[in-house]
């Protein structure tokens, strides 16, 4: 079985402004990368917008309504500081929610051992009552509650490289144990959450690595830390925030990492979903802000998961 790719144009009409790092050149990196023949074989989808009730396993209803009604006919809308919304902006982040809950429905119904969602607004700051980060619904948390809601999975991991902690998916799990969130962040950095003492319900397992921190301190608190809390937790299956603003280019952070890390982390994460879960993999784009880094880390990433 191959590898599901699952993207959609609206995703580039999510336009926060000309000086935002989180702009649509981003997906059109990623695209440009993935045709490359190698990629031949990825299974490509476009995904549906998710439902309200799909989001509202996370965010309340009022909050969705809130979010949609904001979206501006023209021009921007300002949630915050960082996080605007532009007219295409709610159909971008429909499909990204609906790219990781068709994904995981593909996954879990056997179409395919893995599947990765090339999408954005990134989610993983959305918490449940409040957009930020650039994010306004998190869709791994939306999937990994879908997976329970509509699958029946006792048990759903979500582990998370990005460089920015991913304050929305510890909130929306803390209370949960049947969820566990693992994360590998630069610390101190935004959000300013991460620290290894916060554990929610004994299901959250934060390893903040300090600035200028490259791959070797990355792969050794990946080996101590967070692949065997995975095994122990022995998800039925695992969701990957994929960031890739931990590159060593990233303009926004300052950890130290190549490609070759994140290929080894794919190849480590796989691994332990190979052992507890049947290979079940979905794999849902979050940062990364320099371009060439940003395309080529995703790239390899896929390959990897392509390779199953």
């Amino acid at each position: 079985m191959t590898t599901l790719l699952y993207t959609h144009d609206a995703c580039v009409h999510h336009e926060p402004g000309k000086m935002h790092p989180e702009h649509p050149a981003r997906l059109k990196a990623i695209w440009k990368a993935l045709e490359a023949p190698n990629f031949d074989k990825l299974d490509r989808r476009e995904p549906p917008m998710a439902s309200v009730e799909q989001i509202a396993r996370v965010h309340p209803e009022r909050y969705v309504a809130a979010i949609l009604e904001a979206v501006p006919k023209t021009g921007m809308a300002a949630i915050d500081g960082d996080t605007f919304l532009s007219p295409g902006s709610g159909e971008a982040a429909l499909r990204g929610a609906g790219a990781a809950v068709a994904a995981t429905d593909a996954v879990l119904g056997g179409e395919a051992k893995n599947a990765f969602c090339a999408t954005r607004p990134p989610g993983h700051h959305a918490e449940p009552d409040r957009a930020m980060g650039f994010c306004f619904f998190n869709n791994v948390a939306i999937a990994a509650r879908h997976a329970q809601a509509v699958h029946g999975l006792k048990r759903v991991a979500v582990m998370d490289f990005d460089v920015h902690h991913g304050n929305g998916t510890q909130a929306a799990f803390w209370d949960t144990p049947s969820l566990l969130y693992a994360s590998t962040h630069q610390m101190p950095l935004y959000p300013g959450t991460g620290a290894a003492t916060e554990r929610g319900q004994g299901n959250i397992v934060n390893a903040p690595l300090a600035p200028m921190s490259g791959g070797p301190e990355f792969r050794q608190t990946m080996s101590d830390r967070i692949l065997p809390a995975l095994e122990a937790f022995m998800p039925e299956l695992l969701i990957i925030s994929a960031g890739f603003d931990a590159h060593r280019d990233d303009p926004l952070a300052s950890l130290m990492l190549e490609t070759e890390d994140f290929v080894w982390a794919t190849k480590e994460l796989m691994r332990v979903a190979k052992k507890v879960c049947g290979g079940k993999v979905v794999s849902c784009l979050e940062g990364g802000y320099d371009l060439q880094a940003l395309s080529v880390s995703a790239a390899a990433h896929v390959k990897q998961l392509m390779k199953g």
